[in-house]
């Protein structure tokens, strides 16, 4: 038997750097709300009441980024008072001629590679480890609005012990919160594995080897942007699949449509779910390539990890069949021109099904 563990980690919203994603993401949904043809990379850093946004934008709206910015952390749990400072220009002449094309099409913002990733561990067609890390950071941000004595900041963990490239088991959960300074290690403990743990993670899954962290660091009182930095675009492995599938060479939040880095991103999520869930495979990866100002993808790579009985050739002509990568078709085809970001920018990108890109394509499977 081949025998292996894997670890993948989440944050929930409270943390630095998803404080940044969402100011980032909430301002781009704030500009597509008013102007859908908005240009936007606007992101965000944070450190103790200082919080700094800067980027290009190119938008016919006018935006307060400092009620925004507020907004964010008031709705997530921190009420101090912040200092904003905004530096945001236009988007580059340059870039802006080189996006949009004079026949209407839409042309990639920048060069850069993205990948999309499913497999059938996991009812949404996510790798287990990340799926539970999620899946414990929101229950974990349900038990921060319950408990007043437990602050908005925390992280997940979990390791999954595989055999034969099948789940097993799960080996360990690290969750760390956030807490107030009279409330006991002991007392966590017990809201964290009654009220986090045991509702979340299937018993079929808990062994008594089972090992259980909960604030392995002994106290958590200072947290957010009092007890570390945040910058939008931090935590992509969190975003995307934990570390079990390749990244690609960009962040999501703060981006609109336009850049490739998101969208294409998401298409190809698309792409591997609707393969897997087509039972062509059982895992899926499918990389892509763009160039600024090129409105097709300059190159298109799958592998299914040896789990598909058709060859890369085969599946290649089934993805060409069945899916479009210009620009303009990805962000037409998943309705990426409304303000859908901000629910992004926490919990993952992926493995969600209220997002668009988590349906499943029925595919045209004649390859010749």
């Amino acid at each position: 038997m081949k025998e292996f563990y894997f670890t993948s980690e989440s944050v929930v919203e409270g943390h630095p750097d998803k404080i940044c994603d969402k100011i980032a993401d909430s301002i781009l949904d704030y500009a597509l709300s008013k102007d859908k043809n908005s240009k936007m990379a606007v992101e965000a850093s944070i450190k103790d009441n200082f919080i700094l946004i800067f980027g290009e934008a190119n938008t016919n709206c006018d935006i307060d980024y400092e009620a925004i910015a507020k907004k964010v952390l008031k709705d997530v749990g921190y009420n101090e008072n912040y200092d904003v400072l905004v530096k945001v220009n236009e988007q580059s002449s340059e870039i802006n001629l080189a996006v949009t094309r004079v026949d209407g099409e839409i042309a990639a913002g920048d060069q850069g590679i993205m990948f999309g990733f499913a497999c059938d561990e996991t009812d949404e067609l996510m790798p287990a480890p990340i799926y539970y890390a999620h899946q414990l950071a929101l229950k974990l941000r349900e038990i921060h609005k319950k408990y007043v004595k437990l602050g908005p900041d925390g992280k997940t963990q979990v390791t999954v012990k595989y055999i034969d490239d099948k789940v097993d088991s799960i080996d360990s959960i690290i969750i760390s919160t956030q807490h107030s300074s009279d409330l006991n290690i002991e007392t966590i403990k017990e809201i964290i594995l009654e009220e986090v743990i045991y509702p979340t993670i299937p018993k079929s899954l808990i062994t008594h080897n089972t090992k259980y962290l909960i604030n392995p660091s002994g106290s958590f009182i200072l947290g957010g942007s009092f007890g570390d930095s945040g910058t939008t675009g931090r935590k992509i492995v969190c975003d995307t699949y934990g570390g079990y599938s390749r990244v690609g060479g960009g962040c999501f939040s703060s981006k609109d449509p336009s850049k490739v880095d998101r969208s294409a991103a998401y298409y190809c999520r698309y792409v591997a779910k609707s393969i897997v869930a087509n039972n062509l495979a059982k895992k899926c990866e499918i990389g892509v390539s763009y160039a600024i100002g090129h409105t097709n993808p300059i190159s298109i790579f799958v592998d299914t990890f040896g789990t598909s009985n058709l060859s890369d050739e085969e599946l290649n002509n089934i993805i060409s069949k069945n899916f479009n990568f210009s620009v303009t078709n990805i962000i037409n085809e998943l309705n990426l021109l409304k303000p859908i970001y901000a629910e992004t920018s926490c919990y993952g990108h992926f493995g969600r099904k209220k997002f668009t890109w988590e349906k499943v394509k029925n595919l045209k499977c004649n390859i010749y």
